[in-house]
C-alpha cells in the first residue's frame, strides 16, 4: 500500500467556533491542521438553532479552499443516550437528532459522542437504552453521509464505553442499520486500563481492540496524554509526552501500519499555540520507522 505523505495525513485539533463556525476552519489552517473537530452549536445548551443556508455555504466553501478533510463534530455534553430518566432521554434524543441535522447541513464526516451514563440504572440497561436510541435515529442518519462514532471513555462515574466490550455490544446491535464506528481517546482508554506506554503495549491494546470490536470500526483518534495514572478512571488530558502515557505511544500511533492513516484530533490543554507544535511533531513522527 502506498503511504500517504506526511503533509497529507489528517491531523488536527478541536478548534473554536467562537464568532462563527468558519472560524474553527481558519484556526485549523493557522495551526497547520488538515482536519478539525468542532462543536456545531453551544455544547452546554439543550436548544440550538439549525444551521442556516448561509452558514452551510460558507462553511463548505471555506473547507474546500483550505483543503481540510473529514471534519468531526463533538455532540453536546448534556446528551445522555443511555439515560434511565424519561425526560432526560427524550431531551437527549431530540438534541442528538438536531445535531445529526446540523452535521448533514455542514457536510460533516464524523459525529463523535460519549455513549452514555447509567446514572441510577445498571450498566446493561444503559447499553440497551443506547442501542434503542441509536436505532431510533436510523431515518435521520440515512439522509446524509455522516458516520456516528462512539467515543471510548475513561470510566468516570457511571459512564459506559470504557470497556471495548461495551463498544462491541452497541456496534453489534446497530451496525446493520446505521453507519457507526469508534473514536479512541488515548487518555480515556489509558485511564480505563488499556496500557499505551510502550510500542509493545500499544500493539497489545490494538490487538485487543481488533479481537473484541474489530479494527474496521476504528475511524478516529483523540490524541491526548493523561494527567492521571494508568487505570485511574479519571479523565484529565495532558500535553503529548508530558503525562503518564509518554511520547512513545504517539510515535507508535503515527508509524503503526494499522493507525498511521487514521484521522487524529488533539484535545490537549493550552490551545492553538501548543497544537501547532504538536501537529508538527506528530507529522515528523510519521516519517520515522
Amino acid at each position: 500500500m502506498q503511504k500517504t505523505p506526511k503533509e497529507n495525513l489528517l491531523i488536527g485539533a478541536h478548534t473554536s467556533t467562537a464568532g462563527g463556525l468558519e472560524n474553527a476552519l481558519l484556526e485549523g489552517a493557522e495551526i497547520g491542521a488538515t482536519t478539525v473537530q468542532i462543536f456545531t452549536r453551544n455544547q452546554k445548551r439543550w436548544n440550538n438553532k439549525p444551521i442556516s443556508e448561509e452558514e452551510s455555504v460558507l462553511f463548505k466553501r471555506l473547507q474546500e479552499e483550505l483543503g481540510l478533510k473529514k471534519i468531526m463534530s463533538h455532540d453536546s455534553y448534556l446528551i445522555n443516550l443511555g439515560s434511565p430518566s424519561e425526560e432526560g432521554l427524550s431531551k437527549s434524543r431530540s438534541a442528538f437528532t438536531e445535531e445529526i441535522k446540523r452535521c448533514h447541513a455542514l457536510g460533516i464526516t464524523f459525529l463523535n459522542f460519549h455513549p452514555g451514563s447509567a446514572l441510577d440504572s445498571s450498566e446493561d440497561q444503559c447499553l440497551d437504552t443506547i442501542v434503542e436510541s441509536l436505532l431510533s435515529f436510523e431515518k435521520d442518519i440515512a439522509i446524509g453521509d455522516t458516520r456516528i462514532l462512539l467515543e471510548a471513555t475513561a470510566g468516570q462515574g457511571t459512564c459506559v464505553g470504557h470497556k471495548f466490550e461495551h463498544l462491541a455490544y452497541i456496534i453489534e446491535r446497530t451496525h446493520h442499520k446505521i453507519p457507526i464506528g469508534v473514536c479512541i481517546d488515548t487518555c480515556h482508554i489509558f485511564a480505563a486500563g488499556y496500557d499505551l506506554r510502550t510500542k509493545e503495549r500499544v500493539d497489545h491494546t490494538l490487538h485487543e481492540f481488533d479481537k473484541i470490536v474489530g479494527m474496521k470500526y476504528l475511524y478516529a483518534f483523540h490524541m491526548n496524554d493523561s494527567l492521571k495514572p494508568f487505570d485511574s478512571h479519571r479523565d484529565r488530558h495532558a500535553p503529548l509526552g508530558e503525562g503518564e502515557i509518554g511520547i512513545e505511544c504517539f510515535k507508535t500511533l503515527m508509524t503503526h501500519p494499522l493507525t498511521r492513516e487514521i484521522p487524529k484530533y488533539l484535545e490537549t490543554p493550552e490551545g492553538p499555540s501548543l497544537w501547532k507544535k504538536e501537529i508538527a511533531m506528530l507529522r515528523e513522527f510519521s516519517t520515522h520507522h
